[in-house]
C-alpha cells in the first residue's frame, strides 16, 4: 500500500490540536478538504481513526496505539527531506525561499543586490506567493524558508515574528484628507475604494479592522495587487488601504495617512520547518532583510501634503 503522507499529516494534526477546525486552520485547508483526507486514509486502512460527536473528537483505541509512531515517522521524513534539500542546495549553489509579494516587489531588490555581493556564486530562486502558499512551500520542503504574515501556529513549522507594521490610507496629495495628517474611519464615508482580491490576507485584515464602517464605503474597484491599487489612487479614481511599508517607495503625488481611531497592523514572520537548520546564505539574507525593515521604522504621515 502506498503511504498517504497528506492523510497521516492530517491525522496527527487533528490528534495534536483536538479538533477538525483547528487542524484545518493549522494546515491552511478547508474543513471539507481535511475531512476528505481523513476519510480516504480510513478507507485505505480499513478502520476508523476518530470517534466523532457533536461536541468533540477523540481517537479510537487503534489510533491511539499508532499515534506516537506516526508522529515520529513524519518528523523523521521531514528531517530527511530537509537534509537532502540542504545537501542539494549547498552542492548546486542555490537558495530558494518564498515571500509575500508586497515585500518581494518593493524591498527585496536592494536586499538581494546586497546579498549577491557576499555570495556572488549563489543562484537565488524567489517565489513571491500569497500567505497560504508560502506556508505550504515551506512545509513541503520546496523552499528553505518563507516570509509571510503570522497566522495560525502549525505543529511542523516554526514562526518567528520579525516585524509589525501599520496600515495606511493612501490618497493623492491634492485630496482634502491629505491636509488632516491622519484619518478616522468615519472620514471615509461615501469614498470610492480600490481593494485587493477577496482571497488576500491583507484584504481580510483590513475588513476586520474597518468593522461596520466598511458598509459606508463604495468598493468600486477590485484588483489583484497593490501596484494597481496605488495606480488608481494616483489617477484620482479611488483611495486605498495598504501596508505602510509601501509609503517609502516614493509614489509621486501620494500621501499615506495613519488611522487614529483603530489599530490596523500586520505582523510578518520568518517561517521554517521545525528541526531544520538554515544554511549560512539563508541566515545572511534574512539578516539583511531584518536590517532593512528596522531601518524603515513606522510610517508617520506628514501634517500637510508635500509641495
Amino acid at each position: 500500500m502506498r503511504t498517504d503522507y497528506l492523510g497521516l499529516e492530517a491525522f496527527v494534526a487533528i490528534a495534536d490540536l483536538g479538533s477538525f477546525r483547528r487542524a484545518a486552520n493549522s494546515l491552511n485547508l478547508s474543513q471539507t478538504a481535511l475531512s476528505h483526507r481523513i476519510r480516504k486514509l480510513e478507507e485505505d486502512l480499513g478502520l476508523e481513526l476518530f470517534i466523532r460527536t457533536t461536541r468533540e473528537v477523540s481517537l479510537t483505541k487503534e489510533a491511539q496505539a499508532v499515534l506516537p509512531e506516526v508522529r515520529q515517522s513524519l518528523k523523521a521524513l521531514r528531517d530527511a527531506c530537509a537534509s537532502l534539500w540542504e545537501t542539494g542546495s549547498d552542492r548546486g549553489g542555490r537558495l530558494s525561499f518564498a515571500c509575500l509579494p508586497t515585500l518581494s516587489y518593493y524591498y527585496l531588490p536592494s536586499v538581494l543586490h546586497a546579498f549577491s555581493e557576499r555570495y556572488p556564486d549563489i543562484v537565488v530562486r524567489l517565489e513571491d506567493r500569497p500567505v497560504g502558499r508560502v506556508y505550504e512551500m515551506v512545509q513541503a520542503g520546496e523552499v528553505e524558508f518563507g516570509i509571510s504574515i503570522v497566522g495560525a501556529r502549525q505543529w511542523d513549522l516554526v514562526i518567528r515574528e520579525i516585524y509589525t507594521e501599520s496600515y495606511a490610507l493612501y490618497v493623492r496629495k491634492d485630496d482634502p484628507l491629505a491636509l488632516q495628517g491622519s484619518v478616522s474611519r468615519a472620514d471615509l464615508k461615501g469614498r470610492v475604494f480600490a481593494q485587493i482580491s477577496t482571497q488576500s490576507t491583507n484584504r481580510q485584515l483590513v475588513d476586520e479592522a474597518l468593522g461596520d464602517y466598511r458598509d459606508r464605503y463604495v468598493w468600486r474597484y477590485q484588483v489583484q495587487n497593490a501596484a494597481m491599487a496605488l495606480t488608481l489612487v494616483a489617477e484620482g479614481a479611488a483611495i486605498t488601504i495598504l501596508p505602510a511599508l509601501m509609503a517609502s517607495l516614493g509614489w509621486q503625488g501620494l500621501v499615506p495617512l495613519p488611522f487614529r481611531d483603530v489599530e490596523m497592523t500586520r505582523t510578518l514572520g520568518l517561517v521554517t520547518r521545525r528541526g531544520a537548520s538554515l544554511s549560512a546564505p539563508a541566515q545572511h539574507l534574512i539578516g539583511l532583510l531584518e536590517r532593512k525593515l528596522d531601518q524603515r521604522g513606522r510610517i508617520t504621515a506628514p501634517s500637510r501634503p508635500p509641495g
